[in-house]
């Protein structure tokens, strides 16, 4: 049976980046903290801490700590269900990954509902949706939102619908840029606003319409999703936005869509370990009802 005085030492010095900054929320001394470590590492025969400035986790190191938020969450969940069987603790924090454009737009709504339907705390990771699974991998996270239904190991996936994008502009810079008509000719000379080097979603909409070049565009890269709408807004490139967030631009006429009816579908879904199944279901019955609510259903032309 694992030793969880010595989880909780390892948890905390992957949350705190240090052995000092642990040992000090722990309220035990520094060695300590490092002979629990030290303790672990020879029972289980591997490296869980990657010593520096600041400490990180092995891949081993990260799942050991998955596993303790998960035996918190199961904790909690008896809490609620059978008050006084176990002693008081603080509320467990859950770790997510998410998209920026999911985050900005449906996600907010889940997370109203969850946390103001009991105590549990929320840290969200943000990542390009092509990339949360593999923080789910590695056990950085305990649930995300992803761009794949293809199986992970230990873990059940649900679909929550298609994230629905366009190619928006400013009327000003269409009418510089493509004077003569949106063509891939024009697209690939004119600028294009792009997330950051992870993003792929300009690129993914020029192939599914037939308008990619051997030619890239100049790009600008802005990671925020505030920027990137008032960038094309102010005329500094074309950009690909999610529908739910650029609504009252299109509507007030101050983002333009480049082609219209030739949208990109992104298919979304949640996904987290099976062993965390019932301890997160109040957070999937909270995410899968405000992906309902905004998200493209899987059956829609």
């Amino acid at each position: 049976m694992l030793d969880y005085t010595s989880l909780e030492a390892l948890a905390t010095v992957l949350h705190e980046g240090s052995f000092e900054r642990a040992a000090r929320r722990l309220h035990v001394t520094p060695s300590a903290v490092s002979q629990r470590v030290k303790q672990l590492e020879e029972r289980l025969g591997q490296v869980l801490v990657q010593r520096g400035s600041p400490c990180t986790g092995t891949e081993a190191g990260q799942r050991l700590c998955l596993h303790l938020e998960q035996v918190a969450l199961l904790e909690h969940q008896l809490r609620r269900s059978h008050p006084g069987l176990l002693p008081d603790a603080p509320a467990p924090t859950l770790k997510l990954a998410v998209n920026a454009d999911s985050l900005s737009t449906w996600f907010m709504d889940a997370m109203a509902v969850f946390t103001a339907g009991g105590p549990e705390l929320l840290e969200l990771r943000l990542d390009d949706q092509e990339h949360t699974a593999e923080r789910l991998r590695r056990g950085e996270v305990v649930a995300a939102v992803t761009a794949s239904g293809a199986s992970i190991a230990g873990c059940n996936s649900w679909p929550l619908g298609r994230m629905r994008y366009v190619a928006a502009a400013s009327p000003g810079f269409i009418a510089r840029h493509f004077a003569q008509g949106v063509s891939a000719a024009a697209l690939a000379q004119a600028p294009v606003m792009v997330y950051d080097r992870k993003d792929r979603l300009p690129q993914q909409w020029l192939q599914a319409h037939g308008l990619a070049t051997r030619t890239h565009a100049p790009q600008h890269f802005l990671p925020s999703n505030f920027g990137y709408v008032r960038a094309c807004e102010v005329g500094m490139g074309w950009g690909i936005h999610p529908t739910g967030l650029i609504g009252r631009q299109l509507a007030h006429g101050s983002l333009v869509q480049l082609l219209p009816g030739m949208a990109l579908d992104m298919p979304l879904f949640w996904t987290h370990p099976r062993s965390a199944q019932a301890a997160l279901e109040r957070l999937t019955h909270c995410v899968m009802a405000a992906a309902r609510q905004w998200l493209e259903p899987e059956n829609a032309i």
